[in-house]
């Protein structure tokens, strides 16, 4: 029986050196997903997540931006840098 989602992420996050993420940090990233993947194609999902990882966006921050951009509204710009 192949592993749960939870085990199989739990094992490539200690492959990647990583803690395993929190339930709600994988629903922040589902939830994510699927505004990509409803806003666009299905394959807009995974790589919606992977440039919000790349920009250093937390998911839920990404998400609201994804929904707003499949709402026709022009999302806002990129966050401030940290001081």
């Amino acid at each position: 029986m192949p592993p749960t989602a939870e085990e199989w992420l739990a094992e490539f996050a200690a492959a990647l050196g990583r803690p395993a993420p929190h339930p709600d940090e994988v629903k922040a990233v589902l939830e994510l997903a699927s505004v990509a993947a409803h806003g666009s194609e299905r394959r807009a999902a995974p790589v919606a997540c992977w440039l919000a990882a790349l920009a250093g966006r937390p998911p839920r921050e990404a998400r609201e931006l994804a929904q707003a951009l499949s709402e026709g509204a022009p999302p806002p710009g990129p966050a401030p840098p940290d001081h």
